[in-house]
């Protein structure tokens, strides 16, 4: 499954991973048109028939808990990729700020939804895209509720939390055969660096590489909780941060309760 399999990023995870031929990928969407039409290209460009999409609002926890409801089968590995940077404060029907919907709770409701489809298929992946451009979490203030809305200050926040949180999941998971890692995909040229004010220089093919390779490869099968960039591990200093760690993920299930 990965989430977010329109955007650059994510459409060109999805095609590495299709481009295995034993490999089934769901590609988890917001928008019909543009799924569809991902779906056929990838499916065109690997030649892997056994490509499929969901219609799924992953700001909203019920859109996301009707999608586990329907699925059928196990699922073997998880990417959390989907994010978004609008640049005004927006809120979801629910009320939550947006990126912090999307981008950290997203996560964490699709972790919690398939935990136990993860299970059946154990060993099983969760890969976290975040970024090394991260930090500024404010516990008391997850929203911006208090602080000057600044889509590029949101959007740090919101990959602090993907790193801390796959430190708290990697903990729960690790006795059910599931692995959870968050990693750095690279500096594309994507809408979404575009939204923040930056280019970047590299193609989404090169951005996917380090996500791909957490979810297949067989020298990290054993690593959980960790960050990756480029492939290698690297020192988190927010995974030090164990009661901060704990109370985001507190935070984080106050609203699915």
């Amino acid at each position: 499954m990965v989430t977010g399999a329109t955007g650059a990023i994510g459409m060109a995870i999805a095609r590495q991973l299709a481009a295995r031929a034993d490999h089934e990928v769901v590609l988890i969407c917001r928008d019909a048109d543009k799924a569809t039409r991902c779906t056929e290209e990838i499916v065109q460009a690997t030649g892997n028939p056994r490509v499929h999409f969901e219609l799924v609002d992953l700001s909203r926890r019920s859109s996301i808990q009707a999608m586990a409801e329907r699925w059928q089968g196990p699922v073997h590995v998880l990417v959390n990729n989907a994010a978004v940077t609008p640049q005004h404060r927006q809120s979801t029907p629910e009320g939550i700020e947006l990126q912090f919907a999307t981008n950290v709770l997203g996560y964490f409701w699709m972790i919690e939804a398939f935990t136990e489809r993860l299970r059946q298929a154990s060993p099983a992946r969760i890969v976290n895209v975040a970024s090394y451009w991260a930090g500024g979490l404010n516990i008391h203030d997850l929203e911006f509720k208090r602080r000057f809305y600044d889509n590029n200050a949101v959007y740090r926040q919101s990959k602090q939390a993907d790193r801390m949180l796959t430190v708290a999941f990697a903990r729960r998971l690790q006795p059910f055969g599931i692995t959870v890692n968050a990693c750095h995909p690279g500096d594309v040229n994507s809408t979404l660096s575009n939204n923040l004010g930056f280019g970047g220089h590299e193609a989404p093919n090169q951005g996917a590489r380090t996500p791909v390779w957490l979810a297949t490869h067989e020298s990290v099968h054993r690593h959980t909780g960790k960050y990756f960039e480029r492939q290698r591990e690297v020192n988190c200093p927010f995974a030090a941060d164990m009661e901060g760690i704990e109370d985001l993920f507190a935070a984080s299930e106050v609203y699915g309760s």
